[in-house]
């Protein structure tokens, strides 16, 4: 599950294929853009070349557009079979529709104006290409080169700015919730009907600060089940589907990756025997993985997730831990980077550049919802007073019955993004 720090890069998202629609906008805009751009260039040289006569305008301007809209219409074509694929491409088809339209435009304006077809014609015609004609055609060219595919990608590529999604992925109670392994705690009994009003309110608690949550398959006969945090670990939209170190916990993954694949742009690796890793034992703080070498994740886990973060820039580092459970049943990490925990329950505090202490077991464990709030369970007042006073808002809920089972606010949910 991702830790309440931020991931050290923004991974791609998922992008649907431009349609059809988009499609012709984007050839026929990048087609406009170009032959206005020759148009605008030509008719300026030809003010400045008449000592900037109000008339040039009048007397070139008709030419020049009739000769702009035969451009637009041949470099619609050429585009739209893929002319600014490469830049040479680009250039015949720029090269060859402005002498086109040159030619076909010259031809109509000196027809129009009385000239009678003839040989003179033919050859007025031909010279303008490299007199009337010759700066609208280089205009064309470079506007073809540099411009049309600028225009195109960037019609194609846009996508309105949109809130990302906040997904968290989330699991009821099994009907044997009570039977869940125990490790530092003696077992208490368990009120089911609490238990299931606990969780409702917790995942209440997430929707209402913005999130949405993706219920996992049910799995009444799982009793550690709703703890869905230890099954899967996310970085971006990386899933690294663990494989727990408790037997009994190795079917829940099944249902989790089905989850998580579900998800668009999202990408799955796994865990592999010998390998064992529970998500529990995972804290990211920024680009820095720091994960619990405790009874539930063995040596070879940590290699495995060590050498599938290292190529998105994430460093692991391995923390002995034989006083809890889980690492972040010990620390977790606030927003600002701020490791928080019990030092009683940790083997080595010095690991942590920057660590805060808190005095109630239950206050070590924070779910960052944001980069200003924190959701953490209300039997710490203390501590989330003095993390209130730190200038978070944070968001208190009441899951006695999980923490009976050393569960705690991180484990009940796996925050996808």
């Amino acid at each position: 599950m991702t830790s309440p720090a931020a991931t050290p890069a923004t991974p791609a998202r998922f992008r649907p294929e431009p349609t059809l629609g988009r499609r012709v906008l984007a050839v026929f805009a990048a087609s406009a853009a170009v032959a206005a751009l020759a148009a605008v260039v030509a008719v300026l040289a030809f003010f400045i070349g008449n000592a900037q006569s109000p008339q040039a305008f009048g007397q070139i301007s008709g030419h020049f557009a009739l000769m702009a809209f035969i451009t637009w219409a041949l470099l619609s074509v050429g585009n739209a079979a893929g002319a600014t694929r490469a830049w040479f491409l680009t250039l015949i088809t720029g090269f060859t529709s402005a002498c086109l339209a040159s030619l076909i435009g010259t031809t109509i304006t000196a027809a129009s104006i009385g000239y009678p077809v003839s040989a003179p014609l033919f050859l007025f015609v031909v010279g303008s290409l490299v007199s009337l004609n010759l700066l609208f055609i280089i205009a064309v060219v470079v506007g073809e080169m540099f411009l049309a595919p600028r225009v195109l990608r960037g019609i194609l590529d846009y996508a309105p700015q949109r809130a990302p999604r906040r997904i968290a992925l989330v699991r009821i109670p099994a009907t044997n919730l009570d039977e869940g392994l125990l490790t530092h705690v003696e077992r208490r009994p368990v009120d089911h009907a609490l238990a299931d009003d606990q969780w409702d309110n917790y995942c209440a608690a997430l929707v209402a600060e913005g999130w949405e949550t993706i219920e996992v398959d049910a799995a009444p006969d799982l009793a550690d089940s709703v703890f869905v945090e230890d099954a899967v670990v996310m970085f971006g939209d990386l899933a690294v589907i663990a494989h727990p170190g408790a037997e009994s916990r190795r079917p829940e993954t099944e249902a989790v990756e089905r989850a998580v694949r579900s998800i668009p742009g999202v990408t799955v690796a796994s865990i592999i025997a010998p390998g064992t890793l529970d998500g529990g034992d995972v804290l990211k703080v920024g680009s820095t993985v720091y994960v619990g070498a405790s009874s539930r994740t063995n040596a070879e886990g940590i290699r495995q997730l060590r050498a599938l973060l290292a190529p998105h820039g994430y460093e692991v580092v391995a923390v002995p831990l034989t006083k809890a459970l889980h690492l972040k049943s010990a620390v977790t990490a606030l927003p600002d980077g701020t490791v928080i925990g019990d030092p009683e329950r940790i083997d080595v505090p010095s690991l942590f550049p920057r660590f805060l202490p808190v005095g109630e077991p239950e206050g070590v464990a924070v779910v960052a919802l944001s980069d200003e709030s924190l959701l953490m369970s209300s039997a710490a007042p203390k501590t989330a007073a003095m993390l209130s006073d730190l200038g978070y808002r944070v968001v208190t809920v009441d899951i006695s019955e999980f923490e009976k089972l050393e569960g705690c606010v991180t484990c009940l949910s796996v925050r996808v993004r």
